[in-house]
């Protein structure tokens, strides 16, 4: 097996493990994060109707251009959380998709907490 495959195998069984116990509600719906090489992708969802409440990417994020992703995802995390509180929402529940929780998934979480979200 190559080493890619099972990289995104191991991803995968972490992902899984996690939404069997991760659940988005009215009153505290998911924080869900996707990586890419390049940028960060961050979600609030309210899993019981299946939308999404908020969204944001480290492409679309203004003052992002020229830093590192780490940087980008910092203040990904605090746009969201201020389009989150925007929209009502306070509490949330975090899903780091399987990613470990490091580097740039620990950066976008810290300035969702930096910008008002509780989890």
């Amino acid at each position: 097996m190559e080493k890619s495959i099972a990289k995104q195998l191991k991803k995968d069984r972490r992902h899984k493990r996690i939404r069997a116990k991760v659940q988005g509600t009215p009153e505290r719906p998911r924080l869900a994060v996707h990586k890419s090489n390049r940028y960060i992708n961050a979600q609030i969802i309210d899993d019981t109707k299946g939308v999404t409440l908020a969204a944001i990417s480290s492409r679309n994020v203004s003052g992002a251009k020229g830093k590192n992703m780490t940087e980008a995802a910092t203040l990904a995390g605090k746009e969201l959380a201020s389009k989150a509180k925007g929209a009502g929402i306070e509490k949330v529940v975090f899903d780091r998709g399987g990613y470990i929780y490091t580097g740039v998934i620990a950066a976008l979480a810290e300035g969702a907490r930096e910008g008002g979200l509780v989890f």
